[in-house]
């Protein structure tokens, strides 16, 4: 369990996964004079449920998981401790002397870790989807089919980035795989099963709706969630989400809970997603991404009114990376992506689950925004880099070492100074980074609640870039007339772009 808010955990939900073949059912008809539905609308209901379950649950495997041993001395398995009254007898007599010390230098094993989650068949071969955190770590899994038979992987395969795990069993027969759905086809309302292992009590069968779409909540660096109110628990990992025509629409994964268990909000990863994924796993025995080579961030409400644009429309770059497919393609700091290879762009998850599944050493055409111009540019692609990875969490400023040169600067109410090198190597920024940084920020300002910091780099103002106490002055002087003023600013954790109201 992942706690990310000091009364809310966010859990990998452990479930197995089934494979669902079932008639859809129209939309409930309501009784002409009582306005409400009839009984024969919902019972007709129930029977696709009961329908979906049953053509499921053969596809539908429990995974259970034994992991990594470790050795132990034998000196810390002694039977009996200095404490206690038969440490004499025993350890001190010379007729068991020999026997203990031989048992004292013999190494153990402590006891194996389990682990339980579930899965399901998406090839009559013997192939099972479930989570990467299912399986990671173990030295056996084991698989148990809904017939009872039991079965060790003999491969497995994991993506991380994605939380999607491939295993193969071998000498199988008579196995059923599931459908597979379009997650892109679901929408906010839809009904939803949900199949799996929970708590280990066996497989289990759930409803619910699609909560949300594009949910993010930080325990993956790949993230596109379909949220559901379907019940999952620890056990349900891996397992499936099924629409009512018993495809899979996406793979259990996680819950949001305050209890450790169901609180009616869970996560599905996309089977869009998934099945990439496991197609990258399957043929390769990893998963190779594309990349771009560019911080973003979406576009807010003030942002939207600073670039004249809709909310939530492309997305804004804060830094694009030296030797990248997107400086070899002449991208810009605040450039907005609008649409890349032929799809709309409507926000960082969404330009990111387009580029990694791009093919590498191929180019697309890049449609942005760039000084109110639309423009269009061509990208060629590139193989993500295995070191690339999120940059470190922001480290404070140390009062005692800033530098005495600051200036005052009241429309913003915060006080910087010029970036020397010096500062740069104490803050932990690159050598390349330029701009001023800021040294104090008024309480209760504007500047504070736009999330302006200590130690903050502000690298621009507006279009003008900024890397010396004159261009920074020059940048507020041509925002003086200008309600808010545009910053790009950079932390350890990346560049992004924040308005400040004056």
């Amino acid at each position: 369990m992942k706690a990310l808010t000091a009364n809310r955990n966010w859990m990998f939900a452990m479930i197995g996964s089934a494979c669902l073949v079932g008639a859809a059912v129209g939309m409930a008809q309501k009784d002409s004079s009582s306005d409400v539905p009839t009984a024969a609308t919902v019972q007709d209901l129930s029977n696709v449920f009961r329908e979906v379950s049953k053509k499921a649950m053969p596809s539908i495997v429990a995974i259970e998981t034994v992991g990594k041993t470790s050795k132990v001395s034998g000196e810390n398995l002694m039977p009996f401790g200095d404490d206690s009254p038969f440490q004499d007898l025993f350890q001190n007599d010379p007729r068991f002397k020999d026997m203990f010390k031989q048992f004292k230098n013999q190494p153990r094993r402590s006891p194996r870790r389990m682990g339980s989650g579930s899965g399901f068949i998406i090839n009559k071969s013997g192939l099972i989807m479930t989570n990467s955190h299912v399986v990671r770590g173990a030295d056996v899994v084991k698989v148990t089919l809904n017939d009872g038979r039991e079965f060790t992987a003999s491969d497995i395969r994991m993506d991380p980035r994605s939380d999607i795990a491939v295993i193969k069993i071998d000498d199988a027969s008579n196995l059923q795989a599931i459908p597979m759905g379009d997650s892109t086809k679901m929408e906010i309302g839809d009904w939803v099963l949900a199949i799996g292992n929970p708590f280990g009590i066996g497989m289990s069968v759930t409803n619910g709706i699609i909560s949300a779409k594009g949910r993010g909540p930080g325990i993956n660096d790949r993230e596109d969630y379909l949220q559901t109110d379907a019940a999952i628990n620890p056990g349900n990992s891996g397992g499936p989400l099924l629409n009512l025509k018993g495809e899979v629409i996406g793979v259990n994964t996680a819950i949001s809970s305050r209890s450790g268990g169901y609180d009616g909000v869970g996560f599905a990863i996309p089977v869009n997603m998934a099945r990439w994924v496991s197609g990258q796993l399957i043929d390769h025995g990893q998963v190779k991404r594309s990349f771009l080579g560019v911080g973003i961030q979406p576009i807010s409400n003030d942002l939207a009114k600073s670039f004249d644009i809709k909310v939530g429309q492309g997305a804004i770059i804060t830094q694009v990376m030296e030797g990248s497919p997107a400086e070899a393609g002449k991208l810009q700091t605040g450039d907005i992506i609008l649409k890349f290879a032929g799809k709309d762009v409507s926000g960082p998850r969404n330009l990111q689950g387009i580029v990694e599944q791009l093919v590498v050493g191929k180019s697309y055409v890049m449609e942005l925004l760039r000084d109110g111009k639309r423009i269009t540019q061509n990208i060629t692609m590139e193989e993500m880099p295995k070191s690339f990875s999120v940059a470190k969490d922001e480290k404070p400023l140390d009062g005692s070492k800033k530098e005495k040169s600051k200036t005052s600067v009241n429309d913003l109410n915060i006080e910087v100074q010029p970036l020397t090198s010096e500062l740069a190597n104490q803050l932990g920024y690159s050598d390349n980074v330029k701009g001023v940084v800021i040294t104090s920020v008024e309480p209760g300002s504007a500047a504070e609640e736009a999330g302006l910091m200590k130690g903050m780099i502000i690298e621009k103002i507006g279009t003008t870039e900024v890397s010396s106490m004159d261009q920074f002055n020059q940048g507020l002087k041509e925002a003086k007339d200008k309600k808010s003023v545009l910053l790009l600013v950079r932390n350890n954790s990346g560049a992004r772009f924040v308005v400040v109201p004056k």
